[in-house]
C-alpha cells in the first residue's frame, strides 16, 4: 500500500444558500452548513482511501458569520492525518457574495472518517504525506486532537 499526499484528496464543493434551507430571518440554517461539511469531507476522504467511507466523529463547529440566501458556500477539504482505519479530515467554509465578491470565512471543523472494506469492516488506509509547512503543522495538531479525543473518550 503506497503513502498518498495531502494535496490528491484537496477536495472542493460550492452550494448556493437557497431560500428552502434558510430560516425566517433568510439565514442558512446550521444544520444544512453540518451537512455540507460531512459532504465536503467525506470527498477528502474517499479520495484518499479509495474506498467506501462513513463518519466517525465530527470534533465541533462554530458559526463565525451567518450565510445568506443567495450567497455562494466553498467548502475546503483534505485529509490531515491517517490514524490506521481512521482518518482526520479538516474542512474551511467560506462564503461569498456573488454581488460584491466579499468573500468571509465562516467556519471550520475536524471530521473522523473511517474506511470500509468490501466486508463492511474497518479497513486499513494508505498513510497521507504532508509537504508544506501548512500541511506538516495541520498532521502534528491532528495527532493531538486525536489524543484529546480518545482522552475524552476513556472519560466518558
Amino acid at each position: 500500500m503506497r503513502d498518498r499526499l495531502v494535496r490528491d484528496s484537496i477536495s472542493e464543493y460550492s452550494e448556493l444558500a437557497m431560500p428552502n434551507d434558510a430560516n425566517p430571518l433568510g439565514t442558512l440554517f446550521g444544520g444544512k452548513v453540518m451537512q455540507l461539511v460531512d459532504l465536503a469531507a467525506s470527498l477528502a476522504a474517499a479520495r484518499h482511501a479509495r474506498m467506501p467511507v462513513v463518519t466517525a466523529s465530527i470534533d465541533h463547529l462554530d458559526f463565525l458569520h451567518p450565510v445568506h440566501i443567495g450567497q455562494l458556500m466553498v467548502l475546503r477539504s483534505a485529509v490531515n492525518r491517517v490514524f490506521h482505519t481512521s482518518m482526520e479530515v479538516g474542512v474551511r467554509v467560506c462564503v461569498e457574495d456573488l454581488l460584491t465578491g466579499d468573500v468571509r470565512h465562516t467556519s471550520s471543523a475536524y471530521l473522523t472518517f473511517v474506511a470500509l472494506g468490501k466486508d463492511g469492516r474497518p479497513a486499513v488506509i494508505p498513510s497521507v504525506v504532508p509537504e508544506t509547512d501548512d500541511e506538516k503543522r495541520r498532521y502534528e495538531q491532528a495527532g493531538e486532537r486525536r489524543r484529546y479525543r480518545l482522552e475524552t473518550r476513556l472519560r466518558a
